[in-house]
């Protein structure tokens, strides 16, 4: 049998990693900038995430959630504290387009409504709501299209008015900061203002920080650096497991659950639970979020200097560099040469940078002198 071949593949086979390293079986050592699409936000093979996965699955992995799972509430009680989103309520799921599924699915529940709005350069996942609000028409298969579904400007409060003046949206969805876009800071009026509009118009607003959460912008969460701003949904995920398969769902108080409204085979599993309680423990006993804003900071300020770089945005460890050229032969090269990966945009000259929170300075450092190098060289 043969895999569908759907993924364009690096000619690079992985069997071994460590903290922001990685080895190919011929034992080359190579750097990950990227994570994995944002995945591995406390390092791989992390020994306090693989001691506690290990003592789980030798008590129990997996049964389903006909039974009582004490690790969801304490990992719902930890995810509170670090988070501070105390009223919150948790809902388990296994990826970031499932829990964006349940948040449109929650929204339509309690509005009444069938509509929602999403953005340009928006990505929210390839399952059958969440790819008709992702901004790719080559994803959209005729049964996911919809009429009542719309993707406007980003930025632009005006245009979501409009289409809320129909009455018939049931929510807004954007990204804390957009990823597959091209790392998309969005401008705190804006969130602000789509805040303003949903109440006024009786939609939920949908915060997808399944790329941009757990601490990778320096906050938790990339919305909460926008004060004052307290989504109806929020949508978690990637980082969240460190690899293991997890996402969530957090519901304000507004939602009220009754049984059967949602579930899950797999979702809030003790496996992943534990995954999960690693995640956030190490990232609260190791302070990742500020190291993740320290390092960021400084990461941007050298990029900036670099002769070639357009434009540098982003918050943290969550950056996306323009260059003045397509950077698909570039990050490449980063591969071959500098044994470094990092990741691709909708923006052909886009770079994305989304490394281990636990990435050190050195290491980051040589992704500068490489590309300083590599844009400075006449033959690459």
């Amino acid at each position: 049998m043969n895999l569908f071949d759907v993924y364009p593949l690096i000619p690079v086979t992985l069997v071994k990693a460590d903290g922001c390293r990685l080895w190919d079986e011929q034992g080359q050592e190579y750097l990950d900038l990227y994570g994995g699409h944002a995945v591995i936000s406390i390092g791989h093979s992390h020994p306090h995430y693989v001691e506690r996965i290990s003592e789980q699955v030798k008590q129990l992995g997996f049964y389903s959630n006909s039974i009582q799972i004490p690790l969801q509430q304490e990992l719902a009680d930890k995810l509170a504290k670090l988070s501070c989103l105390h009223s919150y309520q948790l809902f388990l799921v296994n990826s970031g387009a499932e829990a964006n599924e349940n948040a449109l699915k929650m929204a339509s529940f309690v509005t009444k409504k069938p509509g929602f709005i999403a953005f340009s350069g928006s990505f929210h996942g390839r399952t059958s709501a969440a790819v008709a609000l992702t901004d790719n028409p080559k994803l959209v298969a005729p049964c996911n299209a919809r009429d009542d579904f719309h993707i406007l400007p980003f930025g632009d409060l005006d245009a979501v008015e409009k289409v809320l003046s129909s009455n018939a949206i049931a929510g807004i969805i954007v990204e804390g900061i957009q990823g597959v876009g091209g790392i998309q800071v969005p401008n705190p009026d804006f969130l602000v203002g789509l805040s303003r509009l949903a109440k006024k118009y009786e939609a939920k607003l949908i915060l997808d920080e399944v790329q941009s959460g757990y601490g990778r912008t320096g906050r938790f969460f990339a919305h909460q650096w926008v004060d004052g701003l307290y989504p109806d949904l929020i949508t978690i995920a990637k980082g969240m497991g460190n690899g293991f398969p997890i996402g969530g769902l957090l519901l304000s108080e507004a939602f009220k659950a009754s049984y059967g409204l949602l579930g899950t085979t797999f979702g809030g599993n003790h496996l992943a639970c534990a995954a999960g309680l690693a995640v956030l423990e190490v990232i609260e006993a190791e302070r990742l979020h500020q190291k993740a804003l320290e390092l960021g900071d400084r990461l941007m300020a050298e990029l900036r200097t670099i002769p070639g770089v357009m434009a540098v945005r982003g918050k943290g460890l969550m950056i996306g560099l323009d260059l003045n050229q397509d950077a698909g032969p570039i990050r490449s090269l980063l591969v071959s040469k500098y044994k470094m990966f990092t990741g691709s945009a909708a923006g052909k000259e886009t770079i994305r940078l989304l490394p281990p929170l636990t990435i050190e300075w050195n290491q980051l450092h040589s992704f500068v002198v490489a590309l300083k190098e590599i844009l400075t060289s006449e033959t690459h």
